[in-house]
Order: structure tokens, then sequence, then C-alpha cells
């Protein structure tokens, strides 16, 4: 498939950039449909919009370009060109949890409120943005002779995009279920989400073929598993917290 959807005057529009755009509008709807549910001011929410998603943007880009220095070493132009693919979903998210840890501190509201309404939206955002890579036919797998197989150059290859779209289809909805009905202290959405987000990506990213590489380990698998210890350390602890202040007020 053409990478590039269509031209205005002479500038090519990119099938990744539509689908990367389409996934932020509908996870935004969704994030602003949360903040009504439960009667959160809707413009903080828009105000870290505002910031996050170039944080996002830069994040995922500087990330990608580290891991990649030999591929862009010396040439600021070919850093700075994000329209041929080459952003890294784990930079988006440092980048994203420290400006909303900065908003958060700034406007004097709580950063975990705040975890909890994205992070479904954020999965959602991911499981359609995945598709942009099926496009620029990047972030697929070794060779496989299983039906569900995409051809690549080709030759039949995992479609690991695939594979994690649809995980994280599953994680969004169970989070939104989860939210709406098992959540006891805040935050607790957005540390499932990084942990089953986690879990997945390890397994997936040892599948494919064009993992970002720190010496002879796959940097997404060494990353998802601190980020997994991570969360689900916070998420006991955060829960033990709980615990002991309600069993204080009874």
């Amino acid at each position: 498939m053409d990478p590039v959807a269509f031209e205005i005057f002479g500038l090519s529009v990119r099938w990744y950039g539509i689908i990367i755009a389409t996934g932020l509008a509908l996870a935004t709807i969704v994030a602003l449909r949360e903040t009504r549910r439960i009667g959160f001011d809707e413009e903080y929410l828009i105000d870290l919009l505002i910031f996050a998603v170039p944080a996002a943007i830069i994040g995922a880009r500087i990330y990608y370009v580290i891991f990649s220095w030999e591929q862009y070493q010396g040439d600021i132009l070919k850093m700075i060109n994000i329209r041929g693919g080459g952003l890294a979903i784990h930079g988006a998210i440092i980048a994203s949890v420290i400006t909303a840890i900065i908003f958060s501190k700034k406007k004097k509201i709580s950063f975990w409120k705040l975890a909890d309404i994205a992070a479904p939206s954020i999965i959602l955002g991911q499981a359609i943005g995945r598709w942009g890579n099926f496009i620029n036919k990047e972030a697929y797998g070794g060779p496989t002779d299983l039906p569900w197989a995409i051809v690549v150059n080709g030759q039949k290859v995992h479609p690991t995009f695939l594979y994690e779209s649809l995980w994280n289809f599953l994680v969004f909805g169970f989070l939104i279920w989860y939210r709406k009905n098992k959540v006891k202290v805040e935050g607790e959405v957005f540390l499932l989400y990084i942990a089953f987000y986690s879990v997945a990506r390890f397994f997936i990213e040892g599948l494919r073929t064009d993992s970002l590489m720190l010496g002879s380990i796959r940097v997404a698998q060494l990353i998802s598993i601190v980020l997994i210890a991570s969360s689900m350390i916070l998420f006991y602890m955060r829960r033990k917290k709980y615990s002991l202040n309600d069993s204080k007020k009874h």
C-alpha cells in the first residue's frame, strides 16, 4: 500500500500521520467523556493535551534516535524528519508522564486522577496507531507460515503490529470496565495499563526483527520488565496504604 494518502499543493500527506491523528482524536473524545462522568474539569485535560501531545512526539523521536544513533549521527535534518516513521512508544510514554507530573503540580491537581482519566485513551490511541506501522511496512516479525501471516518483501512474516493492536483493544476494554467497577485507589487504572501493555510488549518484541538494541538486549523488553515491576509495586503500595487508612476509619 502506498504510504502517501494524497497530496496538497505538492506536499504529500501520509497514512501514518492520518492514522496517528485519528487515534489521538478518538482518544481525546474518550478522555473528555470520562472527565464529564466523574465531574472533573475538562479544561485541565485540554490544557494538558496542548503540552503532552508535542512532548510525546518529541520524546518518541528522541528515544528512537538515541537507540538508533548510528543511523542518525551527524544528520540533524534526518533526526527531526518523522514523516517516514521512527517513533518509539516508550519514549512517548516517558515524556507524557513527565509532562503530566509537572502540569499537575503547577495546577495543584492529582496526577493519579489525570493518569486514570488518560490511561484507556492512551492504549486506544496505541491500538489505532499500530496500523501506521502496517502502512509503513515496519514493526513486523520474523518468518512464519501461520495463516494470518502478512507478506513483506516477498516473505511471510508475523504481523506483530496486529498482535499488539488487538491486545491493546482488549486492554482498553478492560480498563474502561475496571475504572467503572473496581477502582479503590487513584492511579490503579494507569498502573494496570502500564503493566498489561508491558507484558504483551515483552513477548511481542521477541518476535520483531527491527527492535532497538542496547548491545545484545532488546531495549523494549528491558523497559517492559522495569515497567511491569515498578507498576505492580506501586499498585500494591497504594492499595496497602488505602487499606490501612480505611481500617483506621473503622
